[in-house]
């Protein structure tokens, strides 16, 4: 996260957010099952199979395999479109979270919590950097580690005195999500679920435009 960018840093708040928001919705919805915190969901699989409740560990199980495929999916969009990929992994997020939002009006239940587990391991692809994840944006145990580190340095004279900014802000942006969306569903209930989409649409056109190559200017001699 230190190398990048701070427009895309702004970014990666906003995506943490959406993930905020699609949890919430999972969460509040679906029998208390996550759709991007896959260490709960990792916690409910465990639960489920030393109490022998094989419905929720199997639930569990899928959701965490879900997850894994969003994750190669956008790793292989990744490696096919090195220069500029982020638009493209968004663009798919966006299309797993309609898909999920359309199947919600026609028969909720466990196939939307899947496709929205799928959306949030495709989204980590956003910042994917040398076939590494750069930025977890859906799950925030890494950031905010990072943040008791920064602060940390912080207090022992580091040089960088306030790159735990940063992780607070990445941390504050998806509990911001999560408080829209919990009111959302609250609200609308499974109405809430067409805000994702859309808003991951707007997210997708911004990084199509802060990633387009700038044109060279340089005059010709």
């Amino acid at each position: 996260m230190q190398r990048t960018e701070s427009p895309l840093i702004a970014l990666a708040i906003l995506l943490a957010a959406l993930a905020g928001f699609v949890d919430a919705l999972a969460f509040t919805s679906l029998g208390g099952f996550f759709a991007s915190f896959m260490s709960g969901n990792s916690t409910r699989l465990g639960v489920g199979l030393g109490s022998g409740s094989t419905r929720d560990a199997a639930m569990a199980a899928s959701l965490v395999m879900s997850f894994v495929a969003g994750v190669i999916l956008s790793t292989i969009i990744a490696r096919a479109r090195a220069h500029r990929h982020q638009p493209a992994v968004m663009a798919t997020v966006t299309l797993l979270l309609a898909l999920a939002a359309m199947v919600a009006m026609l028969m909720p239940g466990p196939i939307v919590l899947l496709l929205l587990a799928a959306a949030m391991g495709a989204e980590n692809g956003v910042f994917h950097r040398d076939g590494e994840v750069t930025i977890g944006l859906t799950y925030m145990t890494g950031s905010l580690v990072k943040l008791g580190q920064k602060l940390a340095g912080a207090l022992m004279g580091d040089t960088d005195r306030f790159g735990w900014l940063r992780y607070l802000a990445l941390w504050l942006g998806f509990v911001s999500g999560v408080v829209i969306g919990a009111e959302s569903q609250f609200r609308w209930g499974w109405n809430a679920l067409w805000l994702a989409p859309l808003f991951a649409a707007v997210l997708t056109l911004l990084l199509a435009s802060m990633t387009r190559p700038r044109p060279n200017l340089t005059p010709v001699r």
